[in-house]
């Protein structure tokens, strides 16, 4: 189930995360209002709308990033992603799936603003949007389970398509509050399968480029694995498109030593264990090998 990865001596070397950066600072523009962090300090983002469209092979192997060790919280990316996929919605339930750093989003102030429950992400969030999509007969709709199923009976389809969007949730004016901690940022996802090898285009409204993107490219590399798995096909192409890229002035110090850093080979995300369902599968079912990255950067501030 992991023959489909070059020997790791001739896959390329992977330069699309600086690629990335170094087009937001090319074309990028500032913010003109500028987010309050949770210290009170108002913080611009340098902004890039329409981002090239980013590729990967996965037989070059799985895009985890190569300029700075990211093996400490690879795992927590994964096991949040299939925590979603299992429709927590709750810090407790997401921590169940070895993933707690959801804490500074879910405290009871936050909550409060939008009528939750402290340590609630609410009924817009990405569990409640994969899991238990809202339906007009008050009941509720399982995005993956019936996309999966689609996609064995009919795999000729375009329209193998996830989204994490429930407007009603999501939209805020002076007629709508907004039933959600943060807004989904990624979890738009369209599948296609050619000659039994899948690929998997991920969609994202938006991206904190040095804090959130590593951690998304380890989760969805992932979840292309163990969807390819779970219907017999080969992982073939991870596709990524992002509406806003950015980057906080506040980590505008990291940025150079990232960009001055050596690339190297992606790594190989090994499966370990195969499910019969999609929501069987745990962070515990992957493994990391051939990952020679630099050294861990510690600091880099979060957006919150």
């Amino acid at each position: 189930m992991n023959d489909f990865y070059k020997p790791y001596e001739e896959r390329i070397i992977g330069e699309q995360y600086k690629n990335l950066i170094r087009e937001i600072l090319a074309n990028g523009t500032w913010s003109p209002s500028p987010m309050v962090d949770e210290h009170g300090k108002e913080i611009r983002t340098l902004d890039l709308m329409g981002a090239s469209t980013i590729r990967f092979k996965m037989e070059d192997g799985a895009p985890i990033i190569t300029e700075r060790d990211i093996s400490g919280f690879y795992k927590s990316a994964i096991g949040e992603l299939f925590a979603f996929i299992n429709g927590a919605h709750t810090q407790e339930e997401l921590a169940a799936f070895g993933c707690k750093w959801w804490k500074a989003w879910v405290t009871p102030t936050k909550c409060a603003k939008r009528g939750l429950e402290a340590g609630d992400l609410g009924p817009g969030s990405y569990g409640c949007a994969f899991a238990n999509f809202p339906t007009s007969d008050g009941g509720s709709f399982n995005q993956f389970t019936e996309i999966i199923k689609q996609m064995q009976e009919r795999p000729e389809l375009k329209t193998h398509i996830i989204s994490p969007w429930i407007p009603q949730y999501t939209i805020r004016n002076s007629d709508n509050t907004q039933k959600v901690v943060v807004a989904p940022c990624h979890g738009w996802l369209h599948f296609r399968i050619f000659d039994d090898k899948l690929t998997m285009l991920l969609w994202q409204r938006s991206s904190d480029v040095l804090i959130g993107l590593p951690s998304n490219w380890a989760q969805y590399s992932a979840l292309l694995i163990a969807m390819a798995d779970v219907l017999g096909l080969q992982p073939y192409e991870f596709i990524h498109q992002i509406s806003d890229a950015h980057i906080y002035e506040n980590q505008m110090d990291y940025v150079d030593e990232i960009l001055n850093r050596p690339s190297n080979a992606y790594p190989t995300l090994k499966l370990v264990k195969s499910h019969p369902r999609i929501t069987d599968y745990r962070r515990e079912d992957f493994e990391l090998s051939d990952y020679h990255a630099g050294e861990k950067i510690k600091g880099i501030p979060v957006g919150i």
